[in-house]
Formats: structure tokens, sequence, C-alpha cells
């Protein structure tokens, strides 16, 4: 408990977090959780797949873990942290709700965040980007059955790794990086997103999409990936200077993380539903629709540590 009292969070100007995938059995919910213990902001951005809505349709899953963190984003909003979720493909059903705010949670189709040494960048998802999304849609559904498999290898790979004292390692990420076709995508779907950002004027983009965090400053426009918590366990945050990070959680043990809780979380779902979206819904049923704060309006209380 004296341990629990003595630490304070990290507080940061803003924190960007894309690629939850909330609903899966690869998403690695006790490491954000822990994160977001340790790391408070004025700003929270959601920068996509924070729900995985593919997936809850073909087959319920939704552990405690899951709803912890969506309790835990709820209660940065009111503690006074402004929250702002971007959609991306997996959560799609949320772009049916631009420009509403619910329980201090804005949705948005993309933002314009100006960073505290005075640069603007575009916060989008980025699937708009990705040609397999927008044109062959049956090719990305199929993509994401042979992702889940390997997420599901990589999960049993790092139970032997952790039972030889080893750390985390992502054997799913390490695949696709040595495969020179998702080397070129990722190229290519970064040029893309940085082309958008020139076209709009701005400094920079930060998106998520294809699970690979990274900052890079090319020409003079920064391209910011938020990485995911799927594989990299990643969240990119701004300090009050106005510099980014990228913060790794997966090197990093936590106590949610064991296979025994995971096993013990799976154990207390709730029954499966008639409707995934309505027991999604439920989960903020006793939220009221608010008007949206204007978007010059930059002051916002810092939550207090819990």
């Amino acid at each position: 408990m004296l341990q629990r009292i003595s630490h304070r969070p990290t507080q940061v100007r803003t924190l960007f977090l894309s690629d939850i995938h909330l609903g899966t059995k690869g998403c690695q919910a006790g490491r954000l959780l822990d994160f977001l213990r340790h790391y408070e902001a004025d700003t929270v951005y959601l920068v996509g797949d924070v729900v995985d809505g593919w997936q809850l349709k073909s087959g319920w899953y939704w552990p405690q873990l899951h709803n912890d963190v969506v309790q835990k984003l709820l209660r940065q909003a009111r503690k006074g942290a402004r929250l702002r979720y971007i959609p991306g493909n997996h959560d799609e059903f949320l772009r049916d709700y631009y420009g509403t705010h619910f329980g201090g949670i804005e949705v948005l189709e993309d933002a314009t965040h100006v960073s505290a040494d005075g640069r603007r960048y575009l916060v989008i998802h980025g699937d708009l980007f990705d040609v397999v999304i927008r044109h062959a849609r049956w090719l990305a559904l199929l993509g994401n059955s042979a992702y889940d498999l390997a997420i599901w290898l990589n999960t049993y790979f790092n139970v032997i790794r952790r039972a030889l004292g080893l750390t985390y390692w992502s054997l799913s990420q390490w695949a696709k990086l040595k495969v020179k076709n998702a080397v070129n995508f990722i190229g290519e779907y970064e040029k893309a997103l940085a082309a958008e950002a020139r076209r709009r004027g701005v400094d920079g983009v930060i998106c998520g999409h294809i699970h690979h965090a990274v900052i890079r400053n090319d020409s003079g426009l920064c391209y910011i990936n938020c990485g995911d918590w799927v594989e990299s366990c990643t969240a990119v945050v701004e300090h009050f200077d106005g510099r980014f990070e990228i913060v790794r959680w997966a090197d990093r043990e936590s106590p949610a993380n064991g296979a025994q809780l995971v096993i013990a979380a799976a154990s207390t779902e709730p029954q499966q539903p008639t409707d995934w979206r309505s027991a999604v819904g439920d989960l903020m049923a006793d939220l009221t629709p608010l008007p949206l704060r204007s978007p010059r309006d930059q002051t916002h209380a810092s939550p207090a540590a819990e």
C-alpha cells in the first residue's frame, strides 16, 4: 500500500494510443492497464481500432481486463482529461457517430493536434490510405484471419520465453518485417500519409493501422505511428516541451500479463449477447451525450493519480 501511495503517474501533455483491439485474445490489455496507471495526460487520442468489431461479430470475447481498460479511460475523462476517439477500420461502426460527445469522449473523423511548440499534426487512423482495405476488403478479412493465427502462435511462444526467464519478443512482428512485400507496404503507407499531411499544410501526421511504431522526420515533415497493443505494446507521448517519444511497454513485466491471470480473466467473461454492438453500448449506458467542446478550448485539468 505504501508503494502504491508513493508512486505518482508520469504527467505528459498528450497521449496517443492506437490499435488496442479490445475484444480479441491477442489484445494485451493487462500491459495497457499497467501503462495507463503509469502515465496520465491532459489529452488522450484514441487513434482507431480500439475495439475490434470485426472479431466481435464472429465470436464474442470480452474478459474483465478489457472492461477494466474501458473503465480506466472513462475515469480519466471524468477527472478532466480530454479524450478524442478517431475510429479505424476495425471499429468503423463508430463512424456513424462523428461529431458526438459521450461521457467526455469526442468521436471525430480526424483531428489537427497543435503541439506545445506550435506545430500542427494531422491525427488519423490511416486505413483510408491502405489500398487493400479500400479496394479488396475480402482480402483484408482473409489477412486478418491469418494475422490472428500468427498472434495465437506468438502468445504461446512468449509463454515459453517467460518460463525460460526471457523477455517478451514479438515473433509475429519479426516475421512481418522480414517479408519483403510487407516492408514495401509499410514504406508506401508512410509515403501516402506524409503526402496527405503535405496536402493539408500541416507539419506532420500521427497515425496507426499498420502496427509499426516509428517516428521519422523526412524533408521537414514528421511521420509518427503509434504502434499497437497486440504485438509491440507501444504508445506515443508528447511531453510539455512539444517533444514526441515512443514508449515501449512490452519489456516491462506486469502482474496482469501472466498466463494464469489471462485464463482467470477469460473465465469471468459475461454470457455471449445476441448483439455485440448493444453489449459494448452497455459499458456506456450511464453516460449522457454532451455538447462538443470548442476546438479552441485548450484548457484541460490534469487527472489525479489513482
